[in-house]
């Protein structure tokens, strides 16, 4: 395996595809999708909403979190989480980079 070559992208670059990463798996998908429906929740809320065991709803949580889309609030002996804005803004500005620039180019694709 070789060195990541990270180093040669922008942060803003590094940022979108860690994000994109996050996303890149549909129980993922469905964790945001739930969160936004319910605006917050409890960690064995999100279990009982998706067909997966317990410690893989958990690694998902961790993945999303650690990729900035969801924040977690600790409420005594369960976390309680919801969507990051931020990071959500992150990726519309980002898309709305990309839609305004095929705009713009539309009859000069191939």
């Amino acid at each position: 395996m070789g060195a990541t070559k990270t180093a040669n992208f922008t942060d803003n670059q590094n940022a979108i595809a860690t994000l994109a990463k996050a996303l890149g798996h549909p129980a993922r998908v469905a964790i945001i999708e739930y969160l936004m429906k319910v605006d917050t929740c409890i960690c064995g809320d999100i279990v009982n909403e998706l067909p997966l065991a317990q410690p893989t709803v958990s690694q998902h949580l961790k993945e999303l979190k650690n990729a900035g889309l969801i924040k977690g609030s600790i409420e005594g002996t369960s976390i309680c989480y919801c969507i990051d804005e931020k990071a959500i803004e992150q990726l519309q500005h980002y898309f709305a980079i990309i839609t305004n620039n095929l705009t713009n180019k539309k009859n000069n694709c191939c």
